[in-house]
Formats: structure tokens, sequence, C-alpha cells
């Protein structure tokens, strides 16, 4: 299968810093974590490594180590950060040849401070990730591409989301969109309108609660599930709902009325507290892999390149779920974004140990 992934790159340095070099202040009206650092002092750190990321270079890793042809679109600068990243994708077997190099901006750079619990504060410059344009999208690039998955898109590149999403859908390709919250909140009806050309919309509970205001006021929504009766045993999602901006949506509602709109499926993650994939059969949960975590950063696009590779390539929804659940796990466990991600095999023979440990629950829709 090949596969082509749009998105970013980035170069990320990595810190870890010890919890007694720094504090945490959890706010007691609202969900908001802070990490406190003395200022004027030189802290001594765990560890500082670089490493090889952005959304579209994860994504394409991973699904290069499950084994399809996968290519990169992404724009880095012509420096050496930019060099490097063309150096990594040619060692994970990953096509390059549509990298875009400009003198316009530098390559994206990351800094991840991570301690505690891991749940890292990055520091981020964008760069050249911010460049892409329409007339970057070749004609033909979008051809004999079994699935393109378009990762979050930053900037001006965001405005590029829709003509991509429609190409690849007139093309035949399996489109699987991972959109950042920025381009939710900032862009969320040319987002909703892209809807009937994706095949799988991937967003965590945060970026999916952005699109509750416009869908609650939405009217065209068929018979969706709003008489779902609230289990206090059924996962936190399935209890609580999503709120934004003074509005609420039971989650089978909330998933009813994004699929009216003409999407096929979306995911939803909960970080440790499982998946939700609604589909045409109805919403299936996957709880998480439970594992020691070093780094939460490229949980997400280990999960959903997992989960798109295996959706697209005609693996049923139960086993697909399970393998991303499995393969985010490993991700986790190591520093950086790229380095727990397993091949085929391995991720094979591992989901088969763990198979009893991550059933899934469908709830179907009502007749």
């Amino acid at each position: 299968m090949r596969a082509l992934c749009v998105g970013s790159a980035m170069v990320d340095i990595i810190v870890l810093v010890n919890s007694r070099d720094v504090e945490r202040m959890t706010m007691t009206n609202a969900t908001s974590s802070f990490l406190l650092l003395e200022q004027g002092r030189k802290i001594e750190s765990e560890s500082i490594s670089t490493h090889i990321g952005g959304g579209a270079v994860n994504t394409a890793v991973s699904m290069a180590r499950l084994g399809l042809k996968a290519s990169v679109l992404v724009k880095v600068g012509d420096d050496q950060n930019g060099g490097r990243i063309l150096d990594r994708l040619t060692a994970e077997n990953v096509d390059e040849s549509a990298v875009i190099r400009t003198a316009e901006a530098p390559t994206g750079t990351a800094v991840m401070v991570s301690s505690h619990d891991r749940n890292a504060t990055i520091f981020t410059q964008r760069g050249a990730n911010t460049l892409l344009r329409v007339s970057d999208i070749k004609p033909g690039l979008l051809e004999d591409r079994q699935l393109v998955y378009i990762a979050s898109l930053s900037n001006r590149s965001a405005d590029c989301f829709g003509d991509i999403a429609a190409r690849a859908h007139a093309a035949g390709a399996f489109v699987a969109a991972n959109p950042g919250i920025r381009q939710l909140t900032s862009r969320t009806a040319s987002i909703l309108d892209s809807f009937p050309d994706i095949d799988l919309l991937a967003v965590n509970r945060v970026e999916a609660e952005t699109l509750v205001p416009a869908l609650a006021v939405s009217d065209d929504v068929t018979d969706g599930g709003d008489d779902h009766e609230i289990n206090k045993e059924e996962p936190r999602l399935m209890r609580l709902g999503l709120a934004f901006g003074g509005f609420d949506l039971g989650l089978i509602d909330f998933l009813a009325r994004v699929r009216s709109k003409g999407l096929d499926k979306i995911l939803i993650t909960d970080g440790t507290e499982g998946a939700y994939l609604a589909d045409a059969d109805g919403v299936h949960f996957c709880p998480t892999m439970r594992t020691e975590v070093m780094g939460t950063a490229g949980a997400g696009d280990s999960f959903t390149s997992t989960l798109s590779a295996l959706l697209a390539s005609g693996s049923s929804v139960e086993d697909s779920l399970r393998a991303a659940a499995v393969n985010a796990a490993a991700v986790v466990s190591e520093v950086d974004t790229q380095s727990g991600l397993l091949n085929r095999v391995d991720l094979d023979a591992r989901v088969l140990e763990v198979k009893f440990q991550l059933p899934v629950t469908t709830w179907n829709w009502p007749d």
C-alpha cells in the first residue's frame, strides 16, 4: 500500500527535568496545570537529547515500519536541520522526493521540557512548516495513493487542508485527517465542509470539544443517540459527554451529529481513559494499554497512523483499535516520538499477547 503523509517536520530537543527541580501547580477551578521553573537558576537536567519529529514525519515512519510504502509532503529549511530530517527519512525507508526545501524560513524546531508525569511543555518554532501552498501539491502527487494522511497543518499551511482532502478523495484514497486544535478553532467551518472528503477524522478529547458549539446548533442531524442511557460503569466520555463554550452534548449525540455531516469515521482519544471510534455500525471503545510513561509526545501520531494504516488495508475495527493502542503504548515508553514505533511483525505478536487486556466494546446505533 502506498501512503502519503502531509504536515510538519520538526527537530525536537527533549529535556528531562527531575521532579525535585521543578514545581507543578494545578488550579482548583480549572483543569490546567503549570510547571514552575525558578527564574535565573541553572537547573541540572536528567538528559537533553535531539530527535526528528513532526506530525507528518512521525506518521510516515510509523507506516513505513508497518510495511507501507510511505512518502511525506513537508517543507523544511535550506539548513542543517533540514538535512537531518532528510537523512532520517532515508534511514527509515520513507520516500523524501516530495520534501520541499526553502530559504524562506528555517526548519521547524521544538524544545520539550518534561517532568513529573512526563507530559511535556513544548516551546515551538514552526518555521517552514507554515509555508505550504496549494501550488506545492503537484499534479500526480496524490495519484495511486491508497492512503493519504493529513497531519496538523500550521498557520497558512492550514489553508491547504480542504484542497488536499478533496484531491485525495477524488483520487480514490482512504483519507485520514488529524487537524490540530488551532485548525479546529480558527477554521471550524472549512473543516466541517471537508467532512464528506474524509474517511477518518482523528481528534483528542479537547480538540473534539471545540466542535461542540458548531454541532450543537446544527439542523441537519439524524436520529442520533441523545436518548442513550448513562451507566456509571461506562468509560468517562460516555458518562460525561463533551462541553465547550456553554454548549454540551452527550458523546453518542456528538458522534451522530458529526457523521450526519458526511464523515465516515471519527476517532476521539481520551488519553489514559481510552479511545472511541464511530462508524456506520456504532461506537467502539478500546481501553488504553498500560505502560510506564517516559514521554507523551507522539502518542497521538502513533495511535492514529496505526489505526489509519490498518483500516485502509481492510483490517477489522477491533483489530485496528487494539494495534493502535499497543503501538501508542510502545511510543510513550520511550522519550521521543519514534523510537518505540513497532514493525508489523512485532506489533502483531504484541497484540496477540495482550488481546484480552484490550476488550473492544461496541454501542450500536439506535434502530
